[in-house]
């Protein structure tokens, strides 16, 4: 509202000086109604900046994670291949029935007549277990190191102890000696219970017992 001059004319002069200060006042208030507040609008950019690094900080890790994936794939196959290996060399129990019939597939493809085999119990480790076997066989020092050379070719552990050789004088239907030994093998556990303990003689999972003479078809191999 518009104040004349001439309204001011008959009044004291600090009505005047009270008019503007109010006036002034009016103008301040209208101009910090309208700018902006800039301590608020720092406040906020510096906290998008620090939003906006973190970010870009996590799309990089990703960038650098999508770029090793076809290495760290690699990595995983290969240390597959390195367990699938190792399982062949210390396999799980499952796997003893596999063992029985290739020792017994050696003694029949030799020239020997097996007259016992006695597995006997386990024997628990920490993540396995030993598992002996007695084998009694009649055959020849020849054929008899050839079995020990074809076993030593399996994929799994198999170690020969106790071995006794008795020769006989009159070489009995072409074999010159009887031996005795104990066939020690290996079952990985890990994380399972310990293995059952078999009883003693008995044969486990299916394992064959008694004589089996040279030359009987067995259809099983190394």
């Amino acid at each position: 509202m518009a104040i004349e001059l001439k309204q001011l004319e008959d009044k004291p002069w600090y009505y005047g000086l009270l008019i503007g200060v109010a006036f002034a006042g009016g103008l301040w208030a209208v101009a910090n109604w309208q700018y902006p507040n800039f301590t608020e609008m720092q406040r906020r950019l510096a906290s998008l900046k620090v939003e906006y690094g973190a970010l870009q900080e996590k799309i990089e890790r990703g960038r650098v994670a999508e770029r090793r994936l076809p290495q760290l794939r690699e990595e995983v196959r290969r240390i597959e291949l390195d367990l699938n290996r190792l399982l062949e060399i210390l396999p799980t129990k499952r796997n003893t029935e596999e063992l029985i019939k290739k020792i017994e597939a050696l003694t029949r493809q030799g020239d020997f007549f097996l007259k016992s085999f006695s597995p006997k119990e386990y024997v628990n480790k920490d993540f396995y277990a030993e598992w002996p076997i007695e084998i009694q066989l009649d055959g020849t020092y020849h054929n008899l190191a050839l079995f020990f050379d074809k076993m030593a070719r399996f994929s799994r552990i198999i170690n020969v102890e106790s071995l006794v050789l008795t020769g006989y004088s009159d070489a009995r239907l072409g074999r010159t000696l009887a031996a005795t030994f104990v066939l020690k093998t290996f079952i990985y556990l890990g994380d399972q219970q310990a293995a059952p303990a078999a009883a003693p003689g008995a044969a486990p999972e299916g394992a064959p017992v008694g004589a089996i003479p040279a030359g009987t078809n067995s259809g099983g191999g190394e």
